[in-house]
């Protein structure tokens, strides 16, 4: 399996909306009240909100393919764009998601190894991001990858308040 990571284009944006409700919904419907996700899909993955983060300079999404057919994403934040301000020098894993036929196929690891190529070519000090404390499996991914927790937000889903566990990698000692 050819696996290839391509920068997001503006153009692409059909297909990144495709991609980001349906591993969404893939991930969480079975946890989640229906209202709730139905609500988080619609707001979170409209056309216009996904194109004003596409044009975010300080965020970038990443297509992985696989026989030119997009099987999973990856969106980054730096600087001003990041969803909490800890550092300025610190880059945000803010989603990584993977259709469900292609997990355990190195998709995800081959996202996230992109993630860590951008965050060294920038210098950053650490990567974090954010897990729903229930997500068992996301854990697991990152604590493998050497990420530790270190706070906790509240998420909003819908109606409903979830708890974000936050992670990071250090980079930089």
């Amino acid at each position: 399996m050819e696996l290839v990571i391509t920068k997001v284009r503006p153009e692409e944006v059909a297909t990144l909306q495709a991609i980001s409700k349906q591993t969404f919904f893939d991930t969480f419907a079975v946890h989640n009240r229906k209202e709730d996700m139905d609500r988080y899909l619609e707001e979170s993955f409209s056309h216009h909100k996904l194109m004003s983060e596409l044009r975010e300079p300080y965020s970038a999404f990443y297509f992985a393919r696989v026989n030119n057919r997009v099987v999973g994403y990856l969106k980054i934040n730096t600087a001003s764009s990041q969803t909490e301000r800890k550092n300025d020098n610190s880059l945000e894993i803010e989603r990584l998601y993977v259709l469900h036929e292609f997990h355990g196929r190195q998709v995800g690891q081959q996202l996230f190894d992109k993630a860590i190529e951008i965050a060294h070519a920038r210098d950053v000090d650490y990567v974090w991001l954010g897990v729903w404390e229930k997500n068992a499996r996301a854990l697991r991914f990152y604590e493998k990858n050497g990420f530790t927790p270190f706070d906790q937000h509240i998420f909003r889903l819908g109606d409903d308040e979830q708890t974000d566990i936050m992670v990071k990698k250090t980079l930089k000692q």
